[in-house]
C-alpha cells in the first residue's frame, strides 16, 4: 500500500511497482488508509510524512497501536534529511526509510529485503504455532497417562521438552538482536552511497560499524539461525512421534524413532553435571522392520526403562567423586537385532549401574512394588510396561543383572500381529 497526498508521486510509485509485478493500493492520507486497513491487510506500507491531516508519525503510531496492523512492515518515504526525524519514524516502528526523489533501485531494493524478512518472521511464528499445538498435544498426552496410570515420568518429560525447546529458540532470539542491527548499520551504509556522501565519511561510518566483520559475521549469524529453527522443528518432530496417540488398531512404527525420540526427552538427564560426566548412550541398532503395534505405548515402556537405567546410575555414582566416575563412566547401552527366524524382534537396554539385589529381581514387574523413596516413584512403572509388552503385544520382557555390575531389560515383540490386536 502506498500511502501520499501528493498525486504525481503516488502515480510515479504506482507504475513502477505494478511495472515490478507487486499487486498495489494507493491511498491520498492517513485518514483514508486507517479506513481502507479495516477491509484490507497488505504485506508492506510505504508512508509518506509530510501529509495534511494526520501526517506519517501520527498514521505509523496508530498502526502499531492496532492489532490487526501492528505486524505490517512500514517503510516511511520522506523529503526529510534531518536525523531525528528518521529515528522520530524508526523509534514509532518503522523499519526503513526511503529518501525523495527515489531512487527506482533503492526503493526496489528495500521492499524486496524487508518482504523477506516478513516471510520469515512468519514463518518462525507458523513454527511457534505448530510447536505450541505440538506441546498442547503432549500435554493432552500426559493428561491421559496420569489419569489412567500415574506415571513418575511425566515430570521428566516436560523438564527435557522444555529444556531442549528453550535452548535453539533462546539462540534464535539473541541473534535476531544482531541481525536486526547489522541490517540497520547496512542501510545507513548503502544511504551514504546513495547520497553521494565523500569517500573520507564513507571510511569513517564503515570504521565506525566495523564493516569488514559485519559482512563476515552477518551470514553466520543467518546461518545459525536457520539451524536454530531446523533444531526446533526435530524436537517437533520427536514431540510427535512420542506423543502420537494410538489408534484402535496396531499400526506399523520404526522401533528406533520411538528410542529415539525418548533419549531426546531425556537428553537434559542424560548430561554432564557439576556432580559427574555425560551418561553415554550407546546405539548398536539392527536393519529392523516396522512392527506392527501401538507406538503410543512402546514409547511409554522405552521411556520407564530408560529413566529407570538413569536413576540407577545416579544412585550407584553416590559417595563417588567425579575423577572416580570419569575413570569408570555411567552408560547405557541399547542394541536391537532380529532373532535366528526373523520374525521377533530383540531390544537389549544395559545400564552399568548397581544391578539388582536377586532377592527382589523376581519381583520388579509386580503391580505397585517399588524400591524408591517415597515421593520418587508409584510402583507402577515396570507393572505396566510388562503389561504392554506382554498382553498387549504378544512379547515378553526378562531382566538380566549382577549386583555392582548393571542390569539388561531384553523385549521381544513379534513383527507382524497375528492376534488382530
Amino acid at each position: 500500500m502506498i500511502v501520499e497526498d501528493k498525486p504525481t508521486n503516488a502515480k510515479v510509485m504506482f507504475d513502477f511497482l505494478q511495472a515490478s509485478g507487486f499487486r498495489v493500493l494507493v491511498a491520498n492520507s492517513g485518514e483514508s488508509a486507517l479506513e481502507q486497513l479495516q477491509l484490507v491487510s497488505p504485506d508492506l506500507i510505504l508512508l509518506d510524512i509530510m501529509m495534511p491531516g494526520i501526517d506519517g508519525f501520527e498514521t505509523c503510531r496508530r498502526l502499531k497501536e492496532e492489532k490487526a496492523t501492528r505486524d505490517i512492515p512500514v517503510i516511511f518515504m520522506t523529503a526529510l534529511s534531518d536525523v531525528v526525524d528518521k529515528v522520530k519514524g524508526l523509534t514509532l516502528g518503522a523499519v526503513d526509510y526511503i529518501t525523495k526523489p527515489f531512487q527506482p533501485e533503492d526503493v526496489l531494493a528495500r521492499i524486496n529485503l524487508h518482504l523477506k524478512l516478513c516471510h520469515l518472521n512468519q514463518k518462525l511464528e507458523q513454527r511457534a504455532a505448530e510447536l505450541t499445538a505440538t506441546v498442547e498435544q503432549l500435554q493432552q498426552s500426559q493428561l491421559r497417562l496420569v489419569q489412567s496410570e500415574k506415571m513418575s515420568s511425566l515430570g521428566q518429560l516436560v523438564a527435557g521438552i522444555a529444556h531442549e525447546i528453550n535452548n535453539p529458540a533462546g539462540f534464535v532470539k539473541g541473534n535476531l538482536i544482531y541481525a536486526h542491527k547489522y541490517m540497520q548499520d547496512l542501510i545507513e551504509h548503502i544511504h551514504l552511497y546513495k547520497n553521494q556522501a565523500s569517500a573520507a565519511e564513507i571510511a569513517r561510518h564503515a570504521a565506525k560499524i566495523d564493516l569488514e566483520y559485519l559482512l563476515k559475521d552477518f551470514p553466520h549469524i543467518l546461518t545459525s539461525m536457520h539451524e536454530g529453527i531446523e533444531r526446533i522443528g526435530d524436537i517437533s518432530v520427536s514431540l510427535r512421534t512420542f506423543a502420537r496417540a494410538d489408534n484402535a488398531v496396531k499400526i506399523p512404527f520404526n522401533i528406533h524413532d520411538g528410542i529415539d525420540s525418548t533419549i531426546l526427552i531425556l537428553k537434559h538427564r542424560l548430561k554432564a553435571s557439576n556432580i559427574r560426566p555425560a551418561i553415554e548412550v550407546i546405539r548398536d541398532y539392527d536393519n529392523l522392520p516396522e512392527v506392527e503395534c501401538f507406538p503410543g505405548q512402546l514409547n511409554q515402556v522405552f521411556m520407564n526403562i530408560l529413566a529407570n537405567a538413569i536413576d540407577a546410575l545416579e544412585e550407584s555414582n553416590i559417595s563417588r567423586s567425579y575423577q572416580e566416575i570419569a575413570d569408570h563412566p555411567n552408560f547405557i547401552k541399547i542394541q536391537t537385532k532380529l532373532n535366528q527366524d526373523e520374525n521377533y524382534i530383540l531390544i537389549m537396554i544395559k545400564d552399568n549401574g548397581l544391578g539388582i539385589p536377586d532377592e527382589i529381581k523376581s519381583q520388579i514387574f509386580d503391580n505397585l512394588f517399588t524400591t524408591k523413596a517415597v515421593g520418587k516413584g508409584t510402583g507402577l512403572g515396570l507393572s505396566i510396561t510388562r503389561q504392554i509388552i506382554v498382553e498387549k503385544h504378544g512379547g515378553s520382557i526378562e531382566v538380566n543383572s549382577v549386583l555392582n555390575e548393571g542390569t539388561e531389560f531384553v523385549i521381544t515383540l513379534p513383527i507382524i500381529d497375528l492376534s488382530n490386536g
